[in-house]
């Protein structure tokens, strides 16, 4: 489970639910050694009823491999507050012994030096390696050369298109099939776009979050940041026109912000009703699809365009597990944290209509077995070329979703142009992390 556009796809589906796996309890602290023998673990995460599902599916199989180890599993109903009450609980001591933390936050963790190091225990294990994860999406995760925490899963923002809008506005190009002949261009896209609003019908749908505003710029052939880490989004030309671009669409309607829409009239209502041509999303698109009862052969996905067509790195959400560095068991937290990273472990998780791309090498079939989307693979292959949040961001807390509501925002609005709005982010940026 990735940052899958949080809360709003979270809401309070999760009530105060609270899973356990044996008969461990802990009142707020990590795991304790248990009387008479055996460990416990706490661990925890956010998530909706399907992933919790699938989580108690992977404890299960935990318990019956390792008995003498009590998993208690402690999910907070959304996204903010949880990673509201994890620094407060790391911060008192009290927080659980291995925990998810999203994209926009690990990098600030790892600074705040509340996270165990990983490399000497994955040097000795035979479970998972640091070689089986990417290093573009892990690095983020890493200070001073060591490593910190490992993705779980990932999410490309893939477009899921919807056939049927886009015959209903007159399209008859196919666009995973463009792209795959490497013609899937912007201008086409706009184009599709356009004709899609011609026909009362919307165009294409995104997140206002900071792989929504990267992944344009460097789809478009711009840069967000430096090989140093330094920002430079509002120097480079190509990402500067890019941004002028992007959020002219948005005022025309050819674009929009899923986060703006009226309750009653959701993003995902519009994709399964057939009133939206484009929906930047990730993997967990399945089961929005699946759960609506739709004809699942009127939908498919395709890469980011590119001005010439051919494919470019976009950025790729993900969520990272990690182990508290003050864990009270560190030998169990730490086998309980390899064998859900494992390849065994994401495919218990992600099997079926998962709602995530594996992290880990050699897992790929959970994705591409299933026969759905027809072009599964799209997945994989942005998973691959893509980015993680970019560390010198994600290292100032909340950097990212203030950059994205308090500057893009506004920019999509037509209250600011980007020239200022990227000068703005470069300014802010360089104060932040203090250069």
């Amino acid at each position: 489970m990735t940052t899958q556009r949080r809360a709003r796809k979270i809401g309070a589906s999760i009530l105060a639910l609270s899973l356990t796996t044996g008969i461990a309890a802990c009142s707020g602290s990590g795991g304790s050694n248990v009387p008479g023998g055996g460990s416990a673990i706490v661990w925890t995460t956010w998530g909706s009823p399907d992933e919790l599902t699938s989580f108690h599916e992977f404890e299960d199989q935990f318990k019956a491999d390792h008995p003498d180890i009590n998993v208690t599993f402690q999910p907070v109903p959304s996204y903010e507050e949880y990673h509201s009450k994890l620094t407060t609980q790391l911060s008192s001591g009290t927080a659980p012994d291995v925990f998810y933390v999203g994209d926009d936050k690990i990098a600030s963790l790892v600074a705040n030096d509340v996270l165990a190091p990983l490399d000497e225990l994955l040097a000795d294990s035979d479970v998972i390696s640091k070689e089986d994860f990417d290093e573009a999406i892990y690095r983020i995760a890493e200070k001073d050369g060591s490593l910190f925490a490992l993705p779980n899963d990932v999410n490309p923002d893939v477009f899921w298109y919807d056939k049927e809008a886009l015959a209903a506005a007159g399209i008859s190009e196919d666009p995973a099939e463009l792209a795959e002949n490497d013609e899937w261009t912007t201008e086409t896209f706009i184009d599709m776009n356009e004709k899609l609003t011609a026909a009362g019908l919307h165009g294409a749908m995104y997140w206002n979050y900071w792989n929504t505003h990267d992944s344009w710029i460097t789809s478009q052939g711009g840069k967000v940041y430096d090989d140093d880490g330094n920002y430079v989004a509002h120097q480079d030309d190509a990402a500067v026109q890019a941004m002028t671009d992007f959020a002219q669409y948005m005022q025309d309607g050819t674009f929009e912000i899923a986060d703006t829409l009226p309750k009653g009239a959701g993003a995902d209502t519009l994709l399964v009703t057939h009133q939206l041509g484009f929906f930047a999303q990730g993997r967990y698109t399945i089961g929005t699809l699946e759960g609506a009862g739709v004809d699942m052969d009127s939908y498919d996905i395709v890469r980011w365009p590119t001005p010439d067509g051919k494919a470019a790195p976009t950025g790729v959400a993900a969520s990272y597990l990690a182990i508290n560095k003050n864990a009270n068991d560190p030998e169990a937290a730490f086998l309980f944290f390899s064998e859900f990273l494992s390849k065994d472990g994401q495919e218990l998780r992600l099997k079926g209509a998962g709602n995530a791309v594996p992290s880990i090498k050699g897992a790929d079939d959970i994705v591409t077995g299933e026969g759905f989307p027809a072009h599964a693979q799209t997945m994989l292959d942005m998973r691959d070329m893509g980015y993680s949040n970019f560390p010198a961001e994600a290292v100032v807390p909340d950097l990212s979703n203030q950059i994205a509501v308090d500057y893009m925002l506004p920019l999509y609005q037509g209250k600011a142009t980007a020239p200022e709005t990227l000068q703005q982010i470069a300014d802010l940026v360089a104060e932040a992390s203090g250069k």
